[in-house]
């Protein structure tokens, strides 16, 4: 019988586990590199002009030309966008709150939520921009009714998705209803909060750049969808899509520091974020 009393124990795969961590980064840095160049060889193949289809080192070109008149739009749309979240936030946490304290309230209150999920934000936008104060409250109202229902239907949800048996076990402890809600409802909701975040983060930048449209608003105040209209109609393609990649830009880091956030919030306990150990 051989003697396996000397072999050496196993190291870990440092090396590997690096690795790994590392695939979700570079497969998809990858993947948007090759596309665009493809697109470069295409462009510069096919002989389309710039002002059908820009190459990528126009848009780059534009971009950094462009920048002073670019990056106050940025700004003014990541405010906006920004600035709806956080009162969706706030109104969607504090709303579900109170809907789910009564079944009476939540049958009462449901049918004028779901009214206002499916109505078009284009199609109340006229009306907002006639009440509305200004402009810029205005979009702000919009980016904020379209971010607002995911993040109150995942919240509400996530409140009435408790485990009865715990529930049963506050009620046998004589827990009050406030220390039901802040010790078991809210943690438990948690990760449909999070959901809701994710979904509403990206609905906020979609309706900030919808409801500038509708609103047709100009001038120095105006963000990145005014500088789209104003490329489109000048024919500036390059322009044009140097906004359409600054709106990605904003949409992507957006998702990532929501997605940050989330993860954070539950990588210790939940088992969406734990990892398999089989």
């Amino acid at each position: 019988m051989a003697d396996t009393s000397r072999r050496p124990a196993p190291q870990m795969p440092h090396a590997s586990n690096r690795g790994q961590k590392l695939l979700p980064i570079v497969i998809p840095m990858g993947v948007v590199a090759a596309l665009i160049l493809i697109w470069h060889v295409g462009v510069i193949i096919s002989g389309v002009p710039p002002y059908i289809l820009p190459s990528p080192l126009a848009v780059a070109g534009s971009l950094y030309k462009d920048w002073g008149t670019l990056a106050p739009a940025l700004w003014v749309t990541t405010k906006i966008t920004m600035a709806s979240l956080a009162l969706a936030l706030i109104g969607g946490v504090a709303i579900a709150i109170f809907l789910v304290q009564s079944r009476w309230i939540e049958m009462a209150f449901a049918p004028i939520t779901v009214i206002l999920q499916v109505t078009p934000v284009v199609a109340i936008a006229p009306l907002i921009l006639i009440y509305a104060p200004s402009t810029q409250v205005a979009l702000l109202i919009c980016a904020f009714l379209v971010a607002f229902f995911p993040i109150l239907s995942n919240m509400v949800q996530g409140l009435k998705s408790v485990d009865h048996n715990l529930l049963n076990l506050f009620d046998l402890y004589g827990a009050s209803r406030w220390q039901t809600l802040l010790y078991l409802k809210l943690p438990a909701s948690l990760p449909y909060f999070m959901t809701g975040l994710r979904i509403g983060g990206g609905l906020a930048l979609i309706a900030a750049v919808v409801a500038e449209f509708a609103a047709g608003s100009a001038g120095a105040g105006s963000g990145l969808a005014f500088r789209l209209l104003e490329s489109q109609y000048r024919l500036n393609i390059p322009r044009l899509f140097a906004a359409l990649f600054l709106l990605s830009c904003l949409g992507v880091v957006i998702f990532a520091i929501t997605s940050f956030i989330s993860w954070l919030a539950l990588h210790r306990w939940h088992e969406s974020s734990l990892k398999r150990e089989n």
